[in-house]
Order: structure tokens, then sequence, then C-alpha cells
């Protein structure tokens, strides 16, 4: 009797190359057609386009092209890998590259290292017209800012020119950055000893940003800033309130603050209940003057009812304490008021927003995710450019989610985890009839709609120059 052979598994008996044009990345081609037609990648052009000195080499445009879909893929963090990229027919393709204008590590090197210190400010100017599109895109009738200082961990890296011992204890750098809900805005990169209110850098990033959004958007939209204790100074607080910015500011627990506090009755603190039932905290307002100030201001101070369904003793309940300009009767709470919210000067919401800080300090730790802490050349200069295309990067990463790739994958989610859903998967580049096609299996077209998400990256918001 014969034997059945038609289950038999399909096993893989022999293996050989091919010269058809694949890739194991074609989901990079949708952020590639997304730089290409919403105008962003002009604006490179048009700031660093001076630099190229040989008209026979690649052109700037080509350049950042492969720098941001490099950082976009994130397989690897060395920028050796490019000569890797260069070899791959497939990879070509989904960029939109010719084989043989693939840049090799050499040439993305001598980019990085042509940009000189006084050069990186154009960076700057870049986050800065990004941050007007999206800010007129979405008309938000409320900014809310963040500042804070985020440590890049270069400890086990060689040495590195400015690499300074950070508060954290690890040598590294500690640039300033400013950000607006997931979006980085602006940035100042520094080497690792500079505190958070370092110099009168805090004051010009304020000053900047407060500028550009009352000139290229509203005049009339209130705009508060939340801060940590690292930016607790009188100076900043006359500069805030001489623009008329709101702000929520973290204080600092001296002697005459506890022993103040502690001579509160428990009965005069109110209650703040969080998300949950066992979400309790107290809070007490108060006017605080200090030794120097000539003005009293709004503090603060709120401190857990209970942990893990426990009761807190009084004497072992940690507390927060914040400054803030909310509710004194200055121009921000006309303008909270006009805008339907004025809500916001009331002390618990006060206390929510400063809550939210967590999420704001959420972004830094996305950037990492999308980028990585150690840079890879000994020059600073070379690095703080190198830095400044990892903000830009990650700028329009979020940008992609939103006007890309939200009908399928959440804005929320992590670099990560939009890397293996989208980025990662396997394509194949025909020439059929004088049309380039991209073909991928029909399972993953259906699970991800692909078909969508590739018009939908040729149809998104324009960046424009008027």
């Amino acid at each position: 009797m014969a034997k059945n052979r038609t289950n038999k598994p399909p096993f893989v008996n022999d293996v050989e190359g091919t010269n058809e044009t694949l890739t194991s990345r074609a989901g990079i081609n949708l952020f590639v057609r997304y730089l290409r037609e919403s105008h962003i990648i002009q604006i490179f052009d048009r700031f660093f386009s001076f630099i190229r000195k040989n008209k026979k080499g690649l052109s700037i445009t080509d350049i950042i092209i492969h720098i941001l879909c490099w950082f976009f893929d994130g397989t690897s963090r060395h920028l050796t890998y490019f000569d890797t990229l260069a070899k791959d027919s497939g990879y070509a393709a989904a960029i939109e590259m010719e084989s043989g204008k693939m840049a090799s590590s050499h040439t993305i090197k001598r980019f990085f290292q042509s940009i000189r210190l006084r050069l990186t400010p154009l960076f700057r100017q870049i986050l800065q017209r990004l941050f007007m599109w999206r800010l007129n895109l979405e008309k938000p009738s409320l900014v809310i800012l963040n500042l804070d200082v985020m440590i890049m961990d270069n400890d086990d890296a060689k040495k590195r020119e400015c690499v300074k011992p950070t508060y954290k204890k690890k040598c590294g750098f500690a640039p300033l950055q400013m950000t607006w809900g997931p979006f980085i805005i602006d940035a100042i990169f520094r080497s690792g000893e500079k505190h958070s209110n370092y110099g009168d850098d805090t004051i010009k990033m304020i000053r900047r940003a407060v500028t550009n959004i009352r000139g290229k958007y509203r005049e009339d939209v209130p705009i508060i800033i939340r801060m940590d204790s690292g930016y607790f100074d009188q100076k900043l607080f006359k500069e805030l309130e001489k623009l008329g910015v709101g702000y929520i500011v973290g204080g600092r627990f001296c002697t005459e603050i506890k022993e103040l506090i502690a001579s509160i009755p428990s009965a005069d603190f109110d209650r703040h209940f969080g998300k949950t039932d066992e979400d309790i905290w107290e809070f007490i307002e108060f006017g605080n003057c200090r030794k120097s100030w000539k003005t009293f201001r709004r503090a603060i101070c709120w401190r857990p009812f209970l942990e893990e369904k426990r009761f807190l003793l009084p004497g072992s309940r940690p507390g927060t304490l914040v400054y803030t300009n909310l509710g004194m009767g200055q121009l921000i709470d006309e303008q909270l008021e006009r805008s339907g919210h004025g809500h916001l000067i009331h002390t618990e919401e006060v206390i929510k927003s400063y809550h939210q800080r967590g999420a704001d300090e959420l972004v830094h730790r996305s950037l990492k995710d999308f980028g990585f802490e150690e840079l890879p050349f000994k020059k600073f200069a070379a690095n703080s450019a190198f830095y400044y295309m990892m903000l830009l990067g990650f700028f329009l990463f979020e940008c992609f989610k939103r006007d890309v790739s939200d009908p399928v994958i959440p804005v929320s989610a992590t670099p990560t985890t939009l890397r293996r859903k989208l980025l990662d998967i396997a394509g194949k580049i025909v020439k059929s009839g004088r049309k380039i096609k991209l073909k991928i299996p029909a399972a993953v077209m259906e699970a991800l709609n692909f078909k969508e998400l590739w018009e939908r990256s040729g149809m998104g918001p324009r960046l424009s120059w008027t």
C-alpha cells in the first residue's frame, strides 16, 4: 500500500540567494513618504545647504533622510551600521534612494563634524518652526509647558569632551529641555555639571518660547509653565510675572516652612481625593515671603493621607510644596477666565496640574527609547549636532504617529512598540509599467490596513513657510 504523503510538513531542504529587491523594513517607506509629501525635509536644506562644499556628493536632503530613517529604524546605535545599510538594495528602495547613492558611515560622520558649535542654534530654530507648525494645527486654548533637565548617562562611554559628573552621580550631559505635551520644543545641550537653573539659560528659553507663541500663534492665549524645585528662584518668578505667564514651581522645605506646617492643626487641612477612594491627600495653602523677597507669593503644601490603604502618621507623611502665581489677580488669571479655564486657579486644580509633571517626564524616557544616551563623538560640537538631530527625529516621530499611524497604533505607543508593529514588515519592491510598487503580505496589508496608512502618509498637513 502506498504511503500517504499529503500531510507531510513543508520542510525546507535548501537555501539560496536571490536578486529580487526585498526588505525587512517595508514600514519605513511610510515615514519617508510623510517627510517628503509634508515638505518637512525641505526645511533642513534651507538651513544647512551651505555646508555642502562639493556637488558630487550627496545632497543635504539625502543625508538628512538617511539620518532620520536611521533614528526611526532604531536597529543599531552605531554609525558603522550605515555601511551595512549602504549594501542593502531593499532598504535603499524602501527609503526611496538609488542603491549607488546610499550614505556611508564616513559621510554621516563628516556631516556631523562639519557643524561647528556656533551653528547648533540652527537646530533650535528648526525645532521652534516645527513647534509653531503643530501649535497652529492643533489650536489649543491653553498652552502648558514643562521645563526640566534630562541626564544622559555616558559613564561607560570612552572619553568625551564636556562629559562631567551629574547630580545623579553619573558622568554625562545635562541638556535643558522644554516640552509641550509629547513634543520637545526647545533644548540647550550642556555639559553634565550644569544644574537645572544654570546661568540665564532658563529665562532666555522661556522668553523665546513666549515670544514665538504670542507672535506666531495667539497673543492672548494663556501660558502655564511647570517646573520642579530646581527652578525655585525669585529672579525667575519676577521674569514670568513680567511676561504675564502662569507658573507652578516646586518649593523647598526650609526650616521655617517645616515649623509653620507642623504648627498648623490637622483639622485646618482640606482633603483632596485622587482617581480612587484610596488616593487621599491633605492640603493647605498660605502666603509666603522669603527673607530676600519683597512680595508674598501663593504657596500650597500637600501630603498623602493614605498609603496602601493604611493611614500615615502625621510625622511620617512626605509632603510636596509648590509656589504659583495662579489666583493672584495677575494677567494670567484674566486670560484663563476668558479662555474658559478659570477653574485652574483653584487649589485642587493646581495640585492636579503639578501631579501631571510625572507624565511630562515620560517624554524624556520616550526620547531615550527612540534614541540613546551615549553619544558617538569625542568632540562636544559634533555630539551637540547629533543630539539635536535626535530631538528633531523624535519630534517628527511624534508627528508621524498623529498624522499617519494613529488609526492602527495609538499615539501613546512607545517607539519600540511602533517599530515592532509597523516598521518590521517584509516587503518586495518591483518595477512594473513604469511604476515602482511596494508589495507586502496580504495578511499584514489587512491587519494594519496598510493601504490607508500609505495614503495618509501622503496627505499629512504640510509645513508652510508663510
